[in-house]
């Protein structure tokens, strides 16, 4: 496999660290963007990079763009939740266009939205999906595409890798639910806002963990499938309350600045707001456990990269300007 990564959306949390981490690990990184010439000089954040100018709707562009790569990371995703089906999809396909003409392994970020409320508590890789949302059925059907495609590769080339996740947190989450709702970067905390019940477990993965873990993941390629899925566990807060406990002491607050979500207002108000329609369907997310179980990834690379929570909070409360 040549040691060059092409990554979609490196703008995105997952992509910016995903960079990173391939970066990291001595990868040569390249992403593609429709202005690189706007975007280069606000990202200091990111590592050296070649920049491909193009289009993820631009089957071209993508295929363009992936002809060096031996890793493609489709990290790109609709923009304030608009027309999931009418651009994810389209998006994948010419990712996997690419990645098939590179022969190269397409590592596709994935959640835990295609799964209904009774299907857990504990989900595995073979855990059958039963989405009972419109954002879910999309992620299923994607899921679904990369499969079917690797499956019906007549060159044996186009490998396809899923690796699912909780909640992302981090420097920079930007349809994170922590920093979206539980703080407000930019702003010091003077209280912190959970929007699930306090004894519901619930699932975090913290982006340098997960990047960590897709680029150890594809250094196996030869131990992989041909398409595989892997589970990421991240932090799993059995109280969920636990998470917004942990920012209260990174940020210096005490219990009493933890305030519940106003979800009777979102309720009223998402007929007229496209934000609070999307949040309303994966509250189900905050109403009921849902643990992955990371059992087949530690089986193969022996441990899951994890920071520990507070450590992870701290940094990311600190790169969002919060404390």
């Amino acid at each position: 496999m040549q040691k060059t990564v092409l990554i979609i959306g490196v703008t995105g949390g997952i992509g910016a660290e995903a960079a990173r981490a391939f970066h990291r690990h001595g990868w040569s990184v390249a992403a593609l963007h429709r202005d690189p010439d706007r975007v280069r000089p606000d990202r200091a954040d990111l590592p050296p990079m070649v920049w491909h100018r193009g289009d993820a709707m631009n089957e071209a562009d993508v295929i363009a763009a992936c002809e060096t790569a031996g890793v493609v990371v489709h990290a790109a995703n609709p923009p304030g939740y608009r027309d999931w089906r009418g651009l994810a999809l389209p998006m994948l396909r010419n990712a996997i266009a690419g990645a098939r003409r590179a022969r190269a392994r397409l590592v596709l970020p994935g959640n835990i939205y295609n799964y209904a409320p009774d299907d857990g508590p504990l989900l595995s890789e073979t855990t059958p999906q039963h989405p009972s949302t419109r954002k879910g059925a999309v992620r299923a059907e994607m899921e679904t595409m990369l499969r079917d495609a690797v499956a019906a590769d007549t060159t044996n080339g186009l490998r396809g890798l899923v690796v699912r996740a909780g909640d992302y947190f981090g420097a920079d989450a930007p349809a994170s639910w922590f920093q979206n709702v539980l703080v407000k970067p930019g702003k010091r905390l003077t209280s912190v806002t959970y929007p699930g019940s306090p004894g519901t477990g619930h699932a975090w993965a913290y982006l340098p963990d997960l990047a960590e873990t897709m680029v150890q993941l594809v250094t196996r390629d030869a131990d992989l499938a041909p398409f595989d899925a892997f589970h990421f566990g991240g932090h799993y807060c059995e109280r969920g309350i636990d998470m917004a406990e942990t920012v209260c002491d990174a940020a210096g607050l005490t219990g009493r600045s933890i305030r519940r979500f106003p979800w009777s207002v979102v309720v009223l108000a998402s007929p007229f707001v496209r934000l609070f329609r999307e949040m309303l369907e994966t509250r189900y997310l905050w109403q009921v456990p849902v643990k992955l179980d990371n059992r087949k990834l530690v089986a193969l690379l022996g441990r899951e990269p994890h920071t520990p929570l507070p450590d992870a909070v701290r940094s990311s409360l600190a790169a969002l300007k919060c404390v």
